[in-house]
């Protein structure tokens, strides 16, 4: 049976796991990620492989890193969380560890597992993936394949435009959908809920101590989850936005599938009800026209290491 590592490279820590063909993890290991070292996050990535391959026998390697990654999925050009500018890190990592390595960007490497092995696994060729967490991240599959673009940049789905000169987004235009259905939006509608109207956010300010600028996604998730209004108010914003960017996802690609991941999604049909909703009536005139179900992701935070070490396998 053939083993593939898969490393899962994000901000603040780094997993890595051995991986079989069913996409069951057979060895996991986490490390903190030197974020503003490039050479010691690339030695840490490189330790842990090495790490792996001295306990099994494996065949390549696939690296999933939060960043922008070129046509060739080789050289991270961008990440925002880690200091690599056009480091070339497949190389690297490759003539350490005397591998095939390949890199992908992070949200194409969960959209792929999540294909495999989780919520869409018995889709046979299309599926898009909404990555709900910090910020809002995508992948979309099509004819069986992971959809890169002609620069290995495609599927930036948060960056998609929903309200017109609205919020500042951090990749510097107004409005996108990642300002609207983040996690960071989730806060800052429940903050905005707990000014307005005190009254009806007595559970979330409980949990905040009285002081709405201490107010946390978690904390929003427990407040709601015991019928706070306010709480479950910033849930139906997020999911009604959410919803909508669904809606032209299945305009646009008619997929299978529609799945949604990260973390906010833990909080279940507290986002996946007001989503589905928003996303039925932005699609009312198609009503004779079947379109994706939604389904919230299966893997969680294996998913990283999990999709990667499937398309090194495919490489």
């Amino acid at each position: 049976m053939t083993l593939t590592i898969g490393v899962d490279v994000g901000g603040t820590k780094v997993a890595a796991g051995v991986v079989d063909v069913s996409g069951e993890v057979r060895t996991r290991i986490r490390r903190d990620t030197p974020a503003d070292d490039v050479a010691k996050t690339r030695d840490v990535i490189v330790e842990m492989v090495t790490e792996l391959a001295a306990e099994h026998e494996v065949a390549a390697v696939g690296i999933g890193a939060a960043g922008w990654i070129d046509a060739a999925r080789s050289t991270v050009l961008f990440a925002p969380n880690i200091a690599w500018r056009d480091e070339p890190l497949r190389d690297y990592v490759s003539a350490a560890v005397n591998l095939p390595v390949i890199v992908e960007n992070d949200a194409n490497v969960a959209a792929w597992a999540e294909f495999r092995h989780g919520a869409g696994r018995d889709a046979d060729s299309s599926m898009v993936l909404f990555t709900i967490g910090t910020g809002v991240g995508g992948g979309i599959v099509l004819g069986g394949e992971l959809l890169r673009g002609a620069h290995g940049i495609a599927a930036e789905l948060g960056h998609m435009l929903s309200v017109p000169d609205g919020h500042l987004c951090g990749c510097g235009r107004l409005g996108c959908i990642e300002q609207y259905a983040s996690g960071n939006a989730l806060v800052r509608f429940a903050r905005a809920g707990a000014r307005q109207e005190p009254a009806r956010a007595t559970t979330l300010l409980e949990l905040a101590g009285g002081d709405v600028d201490a107010v946390t996604g978690p904390m929003v998730t427990a407040a709601a989850r015991s019928g706070d209004p306010v709480s479950c108010a910033a849930f139906a914003q997020i999911g009604h936005w959410l919803g909508i960017g669904l809606a032209d996802m299945a305009q646009i690609l008619d997929p299978q599938l529609l799945v949604v991941g990260g973390g906010v999604v833990e909080a279940g049909e507290l986002l996946m009800g007001p989503t589905r909703r928003s996303y039925m009536d932005a699609l009312a005139a198609r009503v004779t026209i079947p379109v994706a179900e939604i389904r919230p992701a299966e893997l969680g935070n294996t998913a990283g290491v999990v999709g990667a070490a499937d398309l090194a396998r495919r490489r």
